[in-house]
């Protein structure tokens, strides 16, 4: 039977359950960066959209 001892040895030794994690926070990185990115192309196109609009409207 493991003891607590060895078990968390061998939990500390295990490069597999970090790999899995570094990934993880690359991933939140990336999105969250696509978030940010996202938000800010979102606005410029409204304000493009709006632009357009009024220039529409004036036509009339």
């Amino acid at each position: 039977m493991n003891t607590l001892k060895q078990l968390t040895s061998r939990f500390l030794k295990e490069e597999e359950g970090l790999e899995t994690i570094e990934y993880a926070i690359m991933t939140a990185l990336i999105v969250a960066g696509l978030v940010a990115a996202l938000g800010l192309l979102s606005t410029a196109i409204e304000g493009r959209f709006t632009d357009v609009q009024g220039t529409v409207d004036g036509i009339n």
